[in-house]
This record gives C-alpha cells, structure tokens and sequence, in this order.
C-alpha cells in the first residue's frame, strides 16, 4: 500500500476536511449524487455501496461517470456490509462491481473493500473537472389546507423550510453510522425513502422504526421499482415495499405508490385538524 491515505465515512455528503488526494470508502450508494460529491472532493480513488444495483443499476452509476474523469471506483455488495457505515465496509465489505480505471490498478470483484481501497491508493492523481450535476428539488403537490409533497433526489437536501412537509428522498433508507439522528434532520409529516435492496442486517430500512418514534409516517420503495438517487423515478414508478407503524395507520401499505402514500397521508393529516377544531 502507498502512503496515501484511505478516509471512511457514513455519507459522502460528511467528508473530512484533508480528503483531496485520498482514497474513500463511503457509506453512500454508487449512484450519480454521490460520484459527483466524490469528484468534486478530488479523491484518488473512491468505494461505494452498491444498494441492491436496483432500477437500471442505478447503484452502480458511479461507476462510468467516475471512469470519464479517470478516476478508480468501486461498489461493496449491500449484501457483505452496512450501506451507510463506512467503516463497516471497510471491515468486511465485498466488491460486487469496479470500473475500467480500478481494473488498472488490479481491482476486481469479489476482493475485499480493504485491498480494493488500498490498490486505489496507488493511483495518479488526475485534475479534471467534474461535470455538473443539478441538485434535485421539485415539487410534485403544492402546499395548501395539507402539506406539500417536494423531491429531492439526497436526503441532505432537507433545509429547515420542509418542517411538516412530505418528503420524497432518493436516499437509501438505512442509518448512518447506526445513528437515530442522521434518519432525517427536519420534523417533516411523511418521508419516503429508497430500500436499496434492503441487504445485510435489513439495513436498508432501519430509519423507519426511528421515525416511527418520532411520530412520522415513513416508508421505503423497492429498489427495483425506481432509481436510488432518483427522486422523480421514485415519484413515477416506485412501490412501496415497507411501511412503519405510524404509515400503517394511514392506510398505508405495501404495494402502493407514492402518490397514493402522499395523498393518505395528507388525508389523515386534514382529518387530525378538522377533529381539532370540532373538540375547540
């Protein structure tokens, strides 16, 4: 191994300051949102989740898009280690798939996240620049007497202002680092999130229960029903593969859409208010 540095991390969106010029085994899943942050970073070499691949191997996606650039990728099988955890990956993850500039430097599927990270580091370290990719936030129902359904393809872009919204996210469903505080950082009405493909201790989806405490409806699409990453495809043709407590209580079940989780939602939301105003 050189003496470049390899960095873990739970989420690409938290990288340490000194990351340029290292190699980073990230928690996130393989799709485009994530390459683009490590490209930007100006990582040597860089490990994803792949998520279950899902719809269109949307999890794999990073994997040509950091070949442009020159840059050595791989993903770690959601079924080996904890997407969402780093380290975890780094302590007994398995490649699924590696990029033509990672076969260079002798990468290749079934390795070890660890011996696959540390061939990265031996990688040149290239200057490019990365193609830019829009940030994701669309509004599919307007907030009116219920609240408004907005997409946004990570779950890093909730801000402030989605306070009681519903939320979209193409984010994978599973906690960062095994922490309740990374499930969503905004008391939102209802999120959605991608389960990508559930894997290893069914960590695709364990924001749900945690949500679940804090009284907010919360399900997960299947992987294979709309792209990870994909806010809009999750909107369009994603179905509902699991419901938390809070969710069921709606009405809210297995096999539905998007637009009918939104709209049980907002229906109970406006049932809630109008028996608050008869009881005054």
């Amino acid at each position: 191994m050189s003496e470049q540095a390899i960095f873990t991390t739970p989420s690409i969106t938290k990288l340490p300051s000194n990351i340029a010029g290292g190699v980073l085994v990230s928690g996130s899943h393989g799709g485009l949102y994530p390459a683009y942050l490590a490209a930007r970073s100006g990582v040597r070499g860089v490990v994803f989740n792949d998520s279950g691949g899902g719809r269109d191997d949307a999890g794999f996606a990073s994997l040509p898009y950091l070949d442009n650039l020159g840059i050595p990728a791989a993903t770690c099988s959601h079924l080996s280690a904890r997407i969402g955890d780093g380290k975890d990956m780094m302590g007994r993850g398995k490649i699924s798939q590696v990029n033509l500039a990672a076969v260079e430097l002798g990468c290749r599927a079934g390795q070890s996240v660890g011996e696959t990270a540390g061939l990265m580091t031996f990688s040149a370290l290239r200057s490019y620049d990365a193609p830019v990719y829009q940030e994701s936030r669309v509004c599919f129902l307007k907030a009116g007497a219920e609240p408004g359904v907005w997409g946004i393809d990570s779950a890093s872009l909730v801000k402030p202002g989605d306070l009681g919204q519903i939320i979209v996210t193409g984010s994978h469903g599973g906690l960062l680092g095994n922490d309740p505080a990374s499930a969503i950082r905004v008391q939102v009405a209802a999120c959605a999130f991608n389960d990508a493909g559930v894997g290893i201790e069914r960590v695709g989806i364990t924001r749900l229960p945690v949500l679940n405490e804090r009284g907010i409806a919360a399900v997960a699409v299947d992987c294979m029903s709309a792209r990870i990453g994909d806010a809009r495809s999750m909107w369009e043709t994603g179905k509902i593969s699991y419901v938390n407590h809070v969710s069921r209580t709606m009405g809210i079940d297995p096999g539905q859409s998007l637009p009918v989780f939104a709209e049980k939602v907002r229906r109970a939301m406006r049932h809630t208010q109008e028996g608050q105003h008869e009881s005054i």
